[in-house]
Parts: structure tokens; C-alpha cells; sequence
């Protein structure tokens, strides 16, 4: 099994100066790098100080100058929000000055916020069409001229300027959970990016039930590169356990806010939502938090990922952003590199 960073610049209030976050998450990428990670994900969100990602592609760029090895993906440029020849074009010249190490991850969007924002008017539940006419004609702009007239985009004869330095293109990656994006994957050759949330294992097994239903019925396509991601922390001592509960607790409750649309966002920070007041409030029970979640010492994590080596996961995503302090983080990857990586090598 392989290891990716997810990775956000984040403030989850206004204490932190924006630039020690921008210095500590490119160190975090180049301590991964060192550690043996094989990809770091950059996200794109808008307006929202939990996730600084206006530009994934010029995240990368940045990540790339400072980096020489690990690959570099964005997860995921978020379909609607593009037109076909920029998005063609911004992420072929990412892969052409980071020397062919980008991963091309793309997706329908998360939040109906964002959409009501970057997209008036288009339902977060109708991404999806976006995405899936999208794909095709960047992959088209890449190999020359070509000429659109879909549903959602129209344009004359055009190319990608530049062309991607790997070739045919650059992986390609979908963040899926429905059984309809795995079977578009499946059709499509993309890699997989999953995300089980706070939910237990069976979420887990559930996604891959999806991935064998879709190359089921698929036959002959090759199988795609099928990764999953969790919040994950490392701490020394196991008494530490409620250090990053208590972190995620307050992230996730900015997330539902920004999840179920309640619209109480200030200067870009979403107001924490009372977990004890939502119908799923069960999802963040500390216990339940500690035991789904890539929480624990080295060893009590290694143990965790071997039901997902089991499972069939190809790639496990270490997701560093949960509000979790920057010395924390730190220590949590130190970990992670030492002593979990070497037991899966």
C-alpha cells in the first residue's frame, strides 16, 4: 500500500497568521516528500478560510518549486467552476513545469454555498453532469484541435496550449462515492479518490463493494488505482486520544454548517454548529470519532490500516487538515513517516 497527503492551508479562526500557514503546509509537503509519500493533494474551495484553495494549479506550482519528487494532484479541480481550455490549459502547464509529476483529479464540487457563489443557480446534486462532459473535452484539447458543442460548453475549434509533458495525459483521478461516478471511472480509466468521512469501516467496504460492481460491469477495463482517505493523527502516548477528537470535533462542526448550507459564514470562517444539536450527531461521538477515524499511536495506526490493505485499498490518503495545531500536525506526519510507512514497505 501506498501513501498520499491531503493537505489545506487552514485557519479555523483569525489567531493564526496566514503566513506561518502557508510556511508550515509546504513544509509539510517537503517532510512528506522525505518520508516517502507518493502524492500531495491540493483542494479547490472558495471563500472559505478552512480551505485556502482558490487555485489548486497554483498551489502545485508552488509545492513543485520546493519539491523534486513527490507527485503533485489536485483533489479536485472542481468541474462547474472551469471552462474546458482553461482547466486543459492551466493543468498541462502545472505538469509541464513541475517535470510531469501531476496527478489530474477531478470533480462535481462539495458545497451548495460554493455553488450558489461560483455558479449561481446550478444545484450541488447537478455537478456531476458537469464533470462528466468536462473530462472528455480536456482530454481532447490535450491531443489537438477540437471543436465542443455539449450541454454546458461551446466552442469553435481550439487546443490545449501547452500540451501536458506525460503523455497521453496525466493521471486521471475522480472523487467518487456514488455507484454512478465509480462506473464513469471504470468507463473512463480514472483512479479513484474515496472518503469513508467519520462513518465505521462498513463505509469503507461499501465503496469497494462499488468499485467490483462497476468492473463487473464493466469487463476488460483495467482496474483503476483505488485510494481512500481519513483524518489521520499520531500522537506518543495513547492517553493523548481526545488531542485530535476535540480538533475534529471543531473542524466538523464548521463542516456541517458549510455541509447542510445554513449560511452563517463571517469573513470566511463558518460558525461552529452544536454537534449535540444535528439528527447525526452520532457520527461525532468522541469514542466513535477515535475508533473510525486514522487516530492513535504508530502502532495502534498501523493496525488500523491493515483492514485496508486487506480490503483492497491501493493508496491510503492521509488527510492532515482537522484544525489540529501546526506543532501537532508536525509530529503526528514525524510519526507516521518513522514508523508506519516502514511496516507497509
Amino acid at each position: 500500500m501506498k501513501f498520499q497527503l491531503a493537505i489545506n492551508l487552514e485557519r479555523m479562526d483569525e489567531s493564526l497568521d496566514m503566513r506561518e500557514v502557508a510556511r508550515h503546509t509546504l513544509e509539510m509537503v517537503q517532510m512528506a516528500e522525505d518520508g516517502g509519500f507518493n502524492i500531495a493533494w491540493a483542494a479547490e474551495h472558495h471563500a472559505l478560510e478552512m480551505t485556502i484553495a482558490p487555485d489548486p494549479f497554483q498551489i502545485l506550482t508552488w509545492w513543485g518549486a520546493h519539491t523534486s519528487k513527490i507527485r503533485l494532484g489536485t483533489a479536485v479541480a472542481v468541474a462547474p467552476y472551469w471552462h474546458p481550455i482553461k482547466l486543459a490549459g492551466e493543468a498541462a502547464f502545472t505538469d509541464l513545469i513541475t517535470g510531469g509529476r501531476l496527478e489530474f483529479g477531478i470533480g462535481s464540487g462539495a458545497y451548495q454555498r460554493e455553488f450558489d457563489r461560483m455558479h449561481p443557480g446550478l444545484l450541488q446534486s447537478d455537478g456531476w453532469k458537469y464533470m462528466q462532459e468536462m473530462l472528455p473535452a480536456v482530454l481532447a484539447l490535450w491531443q489537438g484541435d477540437y471543436a465542443h458543442d455539449g450541454t454546458y460548453w461551446k466552442f469553435p475549434t481550439s487546443t490545449s496550449v501547452p500540451k501536458p509533458l506525460q503523455q497521453p495525459h496525466p493521471p486521471l483521478w475522480v472523487a467518487a462515492r456514488a455507484p454512478i461516478t465509480y462506473d464513469f471511472a471504470v468507463k473512463h480509466g480514472l483512479n479513484i479518490m474515496s472518503w469513508p468521512l467519520t462513518r465505521p469501516m462498513s463505509e469503507a467496504e461499501l465503496y469497494k463493494s462499488r468499485l467490483d460492481e462497476a468492473m463487473a460491469n464493466n469487463p476488460g477495463k483495467k482496474r483503476p488505482v483505488f485510494a481512500m482517505m481519513r483524518h489521520t493523527a499520531l500522537y506518543d502516548k495513547k492517553e493523548d486520544w481526545m488531542m485530535p477528537v476535540r480538533a475534529a470535533q471543531r473542524q466538523l462542526g464548521q463542516f456541517e454548517n458549510l455541509f447542510k448550507n445554513m449560511g452563517d459564514v463571517k469573513n470566511g470562517f463558518p460558525k461552529e454548529v452544536d454537534l449535540h444539536d444535528i439528527a447525526n450527531r452520532s457520527e461525532y461521538d468522541p469514542k466513535m470519532l477515535s475508533t473510525n477515524l486514522m487516530f492513535g499511536t504508530p502502532d495502534e495506526v498501523i493496525a488500523k490500516l491493515r483492514p485496508y490493505e486487506t480490503l483492497g485499498v491501493d493508496e491510503f490518503t492521509y488527510y492532515a487538515s482537522l484544525g489540529l495545531g501546526l506543532k501537532e500536525q508536525k509530529r503526528s506526519l514525524e510519526l507516521f513517516c518513522k514508523e508506519v510507512i516502514p511496516a507497509f514497505a
